[in-house]
């Protein structure tokens, strides 16, 4: 006797809409997923600056005062031994005080070995030989020497996938000079690394940030208060892809002009964030955040000009020994020079700063920055540029500034 069997079975109209609704929940599933990563990695870089901040704190209170910005070691040069001379070779056993405020910062985040290494005179190399420096190292661009070569994991944000040549340990944080780029390489020094009463007064008008380079400053210093003051920001690093906010535009005299003549069209009209082919940048290996160690503005600096994630730019000519605009000497390097250098990072909408109380802020790239139509603070400047004067860039500018008197009236 046989029995009638039914044997049930998706039909293909049913197969192919269980695959379409999977493949809808898989699509709707993973921009969640990347978003949270996202979220995790954003939390990490916060944390990672938290820690810069406590470092910094923990420095003051060790020294009273914060690390050097642009420090080292070096005695005053003579002939045609510049300190920004182009080749590496000179007084390769001094690094010519050009190191970043990251350096001095190493044993307070952890660091305590690599230290240990920077201030023996006989650190390794990359090769595994013994170096023949002085303490503190050589030159930041001597891309052989062990330290300078080493990836610090405090010093670098997740969401930043830059790794490797042509950089040298990288940094994702920089020091923050303030609201104006001129002296912002050389500080009060000239070309041979002496204080003039010229260089001085320049400095003064412009430096007006939490660091100045070559200069010992103090929390005493920041009169507007350590809540109310930038002292760090954010920085990508270069993917070697001409974007616009890593690798800076050589623009040979950017600064005799306004922040906009910096943020203008000079971007792919198809992809703005990007650099037209045509347009003349720094050379492959000048990326942002390209060498922790060493305190030339390309690398390690940020300023409150323009605001997060613009375009930007360094001056490469030199102007006369006593023109603010001059850095150091007049065969130095496009990488020696000073320009528009805001923060930039990749997250979405902005970029984190770090507060002179350690406090770590997430500023959007739509902050209140003023008219871009007027130029910085100079020595000798009339009107809104004259030292003194409010910061032209509004909300943004204030809080770069340490001691204008400025009241922020927001809460970040």
């Amino acid at each position: 006797m046989y029995r009638n069997r039914i044997h049930s079975a998706f039909t293909l109209v049913e197969l192919l809409v269980v695959i379409a609704i999977i493949g809808v929940l898989v699509g709707l599933l993973l921009p969640a997923v990347q978003a949270a990563r996202e979220a995790a990695r954003r939390m990490s870089c916060s944390n990672n600056f938290k820690q810069i901040g406590l470092g910094i704190h923990n420095y003051h209170s060790a020294y009273r005062q914060l690390p050097i910005h642009k420090g080292g070691t070096s005695g005053v040069l003579s002939g045609t031994d510049y300190w920004s001379a182009n080749s590496i070779a000179q007084n390769i056993q001094t690094n010519q005080e050009e190191l970043s405020f990251l350096v001095g910062l190493t044993p307070f985040i952890e660091g305590q070995a690599l230290w240990e290494q920077i201030s023996n005179p006989n650190a390794p190399n990359t090769d595994g030989t013994a170096g023949d420096y002085q303490p503190m190292g050589p030159l930041p661009e001597r891309d052989n020497y062990g330290p300078w070569s080493t990836e610090i994991p405090t010093l670098r944000c997740p969401s930043d996938p830059g790794v490797g040549l042509p950089a040298q340990g990288r940094t994702n944080y920089a020091a923050c000079l303030g609201d104006s780029p001129f002296r912002g390489s050389a500080g009060a020094t000239d070309q041979y690394l002496a204080r003039g009463s010229n260089e001085a007064q320049f400095t003064r008008s412009s430096m007006r940030g939490a660091f100045v380079p070559r200069q010992r400053m103090a929390f005493r210093d920041i009169l507007d208060g350590l809540a109310n003051t930038v002292v760090a920001g954010e920085i990508a690093t270069d993917l070697g892809d001409r974007d616009t906010r890593t690798i800076p535009r050589a623009a040979g005299s950017v600064l005799s002009g306004t922040p906009a003549a910096c943020n203008d069209t000079n971007g792919d009209p198809t992809r703005p964030q990007f650099w037209l082919s045509t347009v003349n940048v720094l050379n492959t290996d000048e990326g942002r955040g390209y060498r922790w160690a060493d305190g030339n503005p390309v690398f390690s600096v940020m300023n409150t000009i323009l605001p997060p994630n613009a375009k930007t730019c360094v001056n490469v000519n030199n102007g006369g020994t006593n023109d603010a605009t001059h850095d150091g000497t007049p065969t130095s390097a496009a990488r020696h020079k000073s320009g528009y250098l805001p923060p930039s990072s990749r997250h979405q909408g902005g970029c984190h700063v770090l507060m002179g109380d350690g406090a770590v802020k997430f500023i959007t790239d739509s902050i209140e920055a003023g008219s871009q139509d007027t130029s910085p603070v100079i020595h000798a400047g009339t009107g809104v540029r004259a030292p003194g004067s409010r910061s032209p860039y509004g909300l943004w500018g204030a809080l770069g500034t340490r001691a204008n008197k400025e009241v922020i009236e927001e809460e970040l």
